[in-house]
């Protein structure tokens, strides 16, 4: 019992700095009702305000957008070009800058640590990434990072000393841009033993450049041995991200803080249909295969199938349909269509994908076309959020006094693949709009200052668990 109480007394301390802040006469009550036993804090009064530096984190986020290759206020950030290396130096900085110890694996992943009191056990981990998708925003991600490093430097100034070691992880190309895989980083760090293969031997980009070559280019891949990036589930004892929204609930609602209860994991489709084309005035109606009918008939029952499921959490999107030769006098012999299904429900999720398959295949016999590809190329499980790691994100609201909303995130994250290594939980914050992925994109000082505080406080009771 006595060791348990001192792993919580750093938590405790830390709360009645916020006390403090606030109303110093109160810090020592709040230390007792909080930890059912009195121990007097005659130190009390120079412990400073637990405050957030919003404008050097401002500056921060200001400072990495310019490190990209389309104009401002756009952002594009593709994974291993010249301005991502230029951006992964600027993180590298501001870690050893916080006193981090940082290091890098294979692909690129980089880590900057605080060690804590008791090294030897698992640490505490948060992070995002910060590669852009091409005229996208700032924010994206990128709070996660430095918003990481802002807590760790608040519960530094706040005098707090882990137990526990901390870990901020900037992540290796969440987004699919360049090689068609996301959350490329983080699938390695939870050991997708297939991905290690596949990128060192067949993945290249549309430049015909093989992943191996870019990451070399970049500094990575010295010994092209990418399992070395792999984890072990004893690595962290906890894993937490904080985020923007990437939706409009929150604002809407006028809420400071999202719980992430779970997230919803993609399957990826790909679908070709062949006809036989033709001249679009020769070719009588009766007689037409038409490929792009069939495509088009196809992103309809998608969108007829998701919504049988009967959840709100379903969602399924048609993001590419191509058509070959693409001319307008010129029925389409060939089709290429993508679909993204989602669903924090896998058995649920995996249905739809069943009921779009056997739709492919009625349309292509019904319009007398070949159903020349249906390939699901991916199709993740959802995670759940730990429920240890959501009670300390809630405790961390109720202590700031800010308003919370449990939620589930729609959006592919880093959280995802993380949560196959060790509890995980996100936390998002408001953006305008609900905007991402474009030039318009915003979160304001005040909400990322929110969600830094809430992240701070919640490594801070991660890290003095004992558990």
């Amino acid at each position: 019992m006595v060791s348990r109480f001192l792993l919580m007394l750093d938590v405790l301390l830390l709360l009645t700095f916020i006390a403090y802040a606030q109303n110093p006469d109160d810090s020592i009550k709040t230390m007792e009702e909080f930890s059912g036993y009195s121990h007097p804090f005659d130190e009390v009064h120079s412990i400073p305000s637990f405050a957030v530096d919003s404008l050097r984190l401002q500056k921060q986020i200001d400072e990495l957008s310019t490190f990209s290759d389309s104009p401002a206020p756009s952002v594009t950030r593709i994974l291993y070009s010249d301005n991502d290396v230029m951006a992964r130096r600027y993180i590298k900085n501001l870690m050893g800058l916080t006193g981090l110890s940082v290091r890098e694996d294979a692909v690129g992943n980089i880590f900057g640590r605080w060690e804590g009191s008791e090294p030897e056990v698992p640490a505490v981990s948060t992070g995002s990434h910060i590669d852009a998708i091409p005229y996208s925003g700032k924010y994206d991600g990128v709070v996660g990072v430095l918003g990481a490093i802002e807590a760790i430097n608040l519960l530094k100034r706040s005098g707090f000393k882990p137990k526990r070691s901390l870990e901020v992880i900037m992540f290796t190309s969440e987004e699919p841009t360049r090689y068609g895989i996301s959350c490329l980083g983080s699938r390695l760090l939870a050991g997708s033993v297939s991905l290690a293969k596949a990128l060192r031997q067949t993945v290249v980009d549309n430049a015909n450049i093989s992943f191996l070559d870019a990451a070399k280019y970049a500094g990575y891949a010295k010994n092209e041995e990418f399992s070395d990036v792999f984890l072990s589930k004893k690595s962290y004892s906890a894993f937490v991200e904080l985020h923007i929204e990437q939706g409009p609930i929150l604002e809407n609602e006028g809420m400071s803080i999202g719980i992430v209860t779970a997230i919803a994991a993609p399957a990826s489709i790909k679908v070709d249909f062949g006809g036989n084309g033709g001249h679009a005035g020769a070719v009588l109606m009766p007689q037409r295969n038409d490929a792009g009918l069939a495509a088009a008939e196809l992103a309809l029952a998608v969108e007829k199938h998701v919504l049988e499921s009967g959840s709100i959490d379903t969602v399924g999107t048609v993001g590419i349909l191509e058509v070959h030769p693409g001319a307008i006098n010129s029925i389409p012999s060939k089709s290429h269509i993508q679909i993204d299904t989602r669903d924090i429900d896998e058995k649920r999720r995996n249905v739809v994908i069943e009921r779009i398959h056997e739709s492919a295949v009625s349309i292509s016999k019904r319009r007398g076309v070949e159903l020349l590809e249906f390939n699901i190329v991916n199709q993740d499980p959802p995670a759940l959020s730990d429920e240890f790691v959501i009670n300390a994100m809630e405790s961390a609201t109720q202590v700031l006094g800010l308003s919370n909303k449990k939620m589930i995130s729609r959006a592919y994250h880093d959280s995802l693949f993380m949560a196959r290594i060790a509890p995980m939980g996100m936390i998002f914050i408001p953006c305008y709009k609900g905007y991402s992925h474009k030039p318009e994109e915003y979160a304001s000082p005040e909400d990322i200052a929110k969600g830094v505080k809430v992240l701070a406080l919640t490594l801070a009771k991660l890290s003095s668990n004992s558990l």
